[in-house]
């Protein structure tokens, strides 16, 4: 029996998923979250095989938690299930350690196949997407040839800024100081073309488009 922790900040997501997987034989959903920092405090008292979890999060965002989740509980896998566009993000959440990447618009059947296929180990990858890692190139390049130019931290702060951020903020919550995130922001600037913290956080805003 698959031990699954659904992370999600939309209590009718977390309680969907639990209804769907409460009478399978294989899968068993031991828990809910709705922030980054709360999935520490579940994993320190329960245990978990596989984390279901959305990048938007509250507190600490789904990519750094992905980070430290690697570092500290490198067998519990994780399978990123999103309503972020997956040309920008899942690339990156994968280097950053996840074990699959899902957007919101899958059905019952391919959640399930997911969560099986990361428990046992193996990687989940929309046919798309594993084309592009298998030979490294863009399949929509007219959308995302911008951010495939930056690296998985610079997504993070990028992600940051677009929610409201204040550079403080964004230091604590990646532990980074302070004069990293102005030199973050002044690559993303470059990097995506624009001149002004204006342009970048409208940029930024364009992701979840």
């Amino acid at each position: 029996m698959i031990k699954l922790l659904v992370v999600d900040s939309h209590p009718i997501i977390r309680k969907g998923i639990e209804l769907l997987f409460v009478a399978s034989k294989d899968i068993k959903v031991v828990g809910g979250v709705s922030n980054g920092e709360a999935i520490f405090d579940f994993l320190r008292q329960e245990k978990v095989d596989v984390i279901l979890s959305e990048i938007d999060l509250p507190k600490l965002n789904g990519i750094t938690a992905l980070r430290r989740l690697s570092k500290e509980y490198p067998n519990i896998k994780v399978l990123i299930f999103t309503s972020q566009p997956e040309e920008i993000y899942a690339l990156n959440t994968i280097k950053a350690g996840a074990s699959g990447y899902l957007t919101k618009t899958a059905n019952v059947i391919t959640l399930k196949e997911a969560i099986m296929k990361v428990a046992e180990g193996d990687t989940y990858l929309s046919n798309n997407l594993a084309h592009q890692l298998a030979f490294g190139r863009q399949i929509n390049k007219s959308s995302s040839t911008l951010y495939r130019k930056l690296s998985t931290r610079e997504i993070e702060v990028l992600k940051l800024i677009s929610i409201g951020r204040k550079n403080k903020e964004i230091a604590k919550e990646l532990d980074i100081n302070e004069k990293t995130v102005s030199t973050y922001k002044s690559r993303l600037m470059k990097k995506l073309h624009v001149e002004n913290i204006v342009d970048l956080i409208n940029r930024a805003k364009l992701m979840e488009l």
